[in-house]
């Protein structure tokens, strides 16, 4: 065991896999966490009797997690189960109006040309190259860079890559470019939900962010048993390569002295020394002061203004009919520019959200499995929400009017649930808030708003010697992949930096 200390704060995707990395390289490493178990976002919530994933529902990029436990001398496969979906999500408008995309083009080509004419499906494929030349062309240079700028995606790029660099659009919004691909504007907004991904907004995101339509295009797996089971086999992976877990343990405080930071204070007031501190937390509750005075200043800000979405989040056992759900099913709303004005202008709930609904039991055929022996279905439903947790009280009156708004348009949809008030349980922003402290119930950090948001995240080094960064807050962003690159990225800095410290 090496002597070198690591304290880790926070057990979500990033400082499960910083700490599996440094432990496998024989640091000391605790994880501090004030939950009581693992996986941050990647969280479950138990709804009468049953384990709901009430955090992220979809699993794209597996060679992310094949490289972190093969880091390990593990393999990802040994610990959880992976199952591709051909269908990749369900989409409807109405009662009639029902769009499958399908991992492979040419079948999404095929059903966008039934839905929405021939013209509409060789602009897809058009759509579909351009997206893949957008993420070819970003892969190495920006999401497996621990520090990317401007300049450097110029140099990296070299004078072949500039015309790729030019074909990224930056400087359009995603929704002017989707204009440029689709007429119809159901085919519009079906894309445009991909900005939703990292918190953003179709109308004011860049349009690099078409990359996403690949990623989901380049593979989505189910993980046997929820998604909470990869944070799970992360954590029993590191514990048995000598990680320590606290849980239940909340962190007052980073401790600093000499102009670095030493060590945590818990709230209780135990003192944790350490060579090294990883935070695995939002930046905003770095800079808000929640870690401590100390290191406040040792994050960029993050104005209110850049907040990401929030959500308003239903997870329900409910029986349900009419609609043939798939694991992944997203009912639009009538108006997508009224829905994200309401959010990021207006700071309230959408008077006409867009609803998109996990559906648990379903396999990666869309049959049902209910291992309960009833006919209810394991649901997470969600709505976009403003990040006001921490200055908004969602009262009973805005939660009830926006849940009758919600499962209205399901029904129109076509999907009847039969609800029970016992067997739901419903969090807002401001649980989320609490969940999160200091960021308004935001869950992608800052949002891709215009197109120097991607650089203005901070890396894996703070401006506090011996403060480390991770999380979807930091570089390269939010998801469940790039909270993993993102905890690689921390362990790699902490390595070269104790490594250059011992010379």
């Amino acid at each position: 065991m090496n002597a070198q200390r690591i304290v880790v704060i926070g057990a979500g995707i990033a400082g499960l896999v910083a700490a599996l990395e440094l432990s496998a390289q024989g640091f000391n490493v605790t994880v501090v966490e004030k939950a009581a178990a693992p996986g941050g976002k990647m969280r479950e919530v138990e709804v009468a009797g049953s384990a709901i994933d009430a955090g992220p529902t979809v699993f794209t990029m597996p060679w992310v997690f094949e490289a972190v436990f093969a880091a390990a001398g593990a393999a990802l496969s040994d610990h959880v189960t992976l199952h591709p979906v051909e269908i990749l999500a369900r989409h409807a408008w109405s009662a009639e109006q029902r769009l499958d995309l399908y991992a492979d083009a040419a079948r999404s080509a095929e059903a966008i040309g039934e839905f929405a004419g021939p013209a509409e499906a060789r602009r897809y494929l058009e759509f579909a190259e351009r997206a893949r030349r957008i993420y070819q062309t970003l892969e190495t240079p920006f999401l497996k860079s621990a520090s990317p700028t401007p300049l450097t995606l110029i140099r990296d790029a070299g004078l072949r890559g500039l015309g790729d660099l030019s074909r990224i659009s930056p400087f359009s919004t995603l929704w002017r470019a989707l204009g440029e691909h689709f007429h119809d504007q159901r085919l519009r907004q079906l894309f445009g939900r991909y900005a939703t991904y990292c918190g953003s907004s179709p109308f004011m995101a860049p349009a690099t962010l078409m990359l996403v339509a690949h990623v989901e295009r380049d593979g989505v797996w189910l993980i046997e048993g929820g998604m909470h089971r990869l944070a799970v086999a992360l954590a029993t992976l590191a514990r048995a390569n000598g990680t320590s877990f606290r849980y239940g343990a909340e962190v007052g405080e980073v401790v600093v002295s000499g102009g670095r930071a030493t060590g945590i204070r818990l709230a209780d007031g135990e003192l944790i020394a350490a060579d090294a501190v990883i935070a695995n937390a939002d930046i905003a509750a770095i800079g808000s002061g929640r870690l401590g005075a100390a290191i406040k200043s040792a994050v960029p800000r993050v104005p209110r203004s850049a907040r990401s979405l929030s959500a308003l989040t239903w997870s329900l056992l409910a029986p349900t009919r009419g609609f043939p759900l798939l694991r992944h099913n997203v009912f639009f709303s009538a108006s997508y520019a009224s829905e994200f004005d309401d959010i990021f202008k207006r700071g309230r709930l959408p008077a006409t959200p867009t609803v998109y609904v996990c559906a648990q039991y379903r396999d990666a055929q869309g049959n049902l499995c209910n291992s309960r022996g009833d006919a209810a279905e394991r649901l997470l439903c969600l709505v976009n929400a403003p990040p006001t947790g921490d200055a908004h009280a969602f009262d009973s009156a805005e939660i009830a009017q926006c849940e009758e708004r919600t499962f209205s348009l399901l029904e129109r949809c076509g999907l009847h649930l039969r609800r029970q008030p016992a067997r739901s349980v419903v969090t807002t922003p401001t649980d989320f808030n609490r969940l999160f402290p200091a960021t308004g119930g935001a869950l992608y950090g800052q949002a891709s708003h215009g197109w120097m948001a991607s650089f203005s995240r901070p890396g894996a080094r703070s401006t506090m010697p011996g403060l480390y960064l991770a999380g979807g807050s930091t570089h390269p962003g939010p998801g469940v992949p790039m909270a993993a690159l993102s905890g690689r990225f921390a362990a790699a800095a902490v390595l070269a930096d104790r490594a250059s410290a011992s010379r």
